[in-house]
């Protein structure tokens, strides 16, 4: 099984971005945190395999980004002690793009990779105890000094997700080094996050707009993807594939044949609230007020 390749697909990050996240990456399976059922699984795949001195079956792990599946992919070859080669989907432009990396990998891969995967595995979002791990884990990585309550605290403003949680620790980083010497506490992670406009909820700015948006130009909606999108100046498919999927999870937003709705939970977030259609004057009210 040495001379296996695996390969991956993979978006595309910024050079600083991809050395923060390979300083901080699992490398292990046993290091990797979240997602038990999947990891029991694969241990079992991985160890059978190799039982039987056979090919492990083609992997799809799927998911909204930043879940740990190109982590998962490196971990993957690293217990089969085999290479892999990466790759992104914006870099292959057409069918010929493909067949020649898939050539390139010692003409090792098998027919069913074309048509079939044997082992597919979503991930799905983390929880904000899991997501607590994960933060402590790279701010002791990073020699960062971080109590309980302030990594419960970016926890839960990560979206779930574990590539948010360390952007956001990150930044936390800056604003501790330059205001609080050094020290991750509960003040300046909440003064960091308040800068960052990372609400409790874990919605940033775009999240907001889009709610808002919907609310104030669309009367709460349903209204086209696209429509949206034009409206906040952002693509569609970032909205449908980054923002859509935590603001429908987190109850915000949901989908109709007609389009997208917020919820009442959206106006409740806002400081608004839907007013009867035959009352005079504005749609909503400002709770504030």
């Amino acid at each position: 099984m040495s001379n296996q390749n695996l390969h991956i697909e993979k978006s595309e990050l910024n050079p600083a971005e991809k050395e923060f996240e390979n300083t901080i990456r699992p490398r292990e399976i046993n290091e990797f945190a979240g997602q038990p059922q999947l990891i029991e699984n694969l241990v079992i795949f991985i160890k059978a395999a190799k039982m039987r001195g056979e090919a492990l079956d083609h992997i799809l792990f799927h998911g909204p980004p930043g879940l740990g599946k190109t982590t998962l992919s490196r971990i993957v070859a690293n217990e089969l002690g085999v290479n892999i080669r990466e790759t992104s989907g914006p870099v292959i432009e057409k069918p010929g793009d493909l067949a020649g990396l898939l050539t390139n990998l010692d003409g090792l891969l098998t027919a069913p990779l074309l048509s079939r995967f044997g082992i597919k595995a979503r991930l799905e979002y983390y929880t904000a105890e899991v997501l607590k791990k994960i933060i402590e884990r790279s701010a002791a990585i990073l020699h960062v000094s971080i109590n309980s309550e302030a990594s419960s605290e970016i926890a839960g403003r990560s979206r779930g997700t574990p590539r948010i949680a360390n952007g956001l620790l990150r930044r936390v980083r800056d604003f501790a080094q330059v205001l609080n010497d050094d020290i991750i506490d509960i003040g300046i992670t909440q003064h960091a996050l308040r800068a960052l406009n990372v609400d409790e909820h874990g919605l940033d700015e775009m999240d907001n707009r889009i709610l808002s948006t919907i609310i104030e130009k669309f009367k709460g909606g349903p209204v086209g993807l696209t429509t949206i999108a034009t409206a906040v100046g952002e693509e569609a498919g970032t909205i449908e594939e980054v923002y859509e999927p935590f603001l429908i999870q987190e109850g915000f937003l949901h989908r109709t044949p007609r389009g997208r709705e917020v919820t009442h939970k959206a106006y409740e977030h806002l400081g608004k609230k839907p007013r009867n259609d035959n009352l005079p004057g504005t749609l909503f009210t400002d709770l504030t007020q």
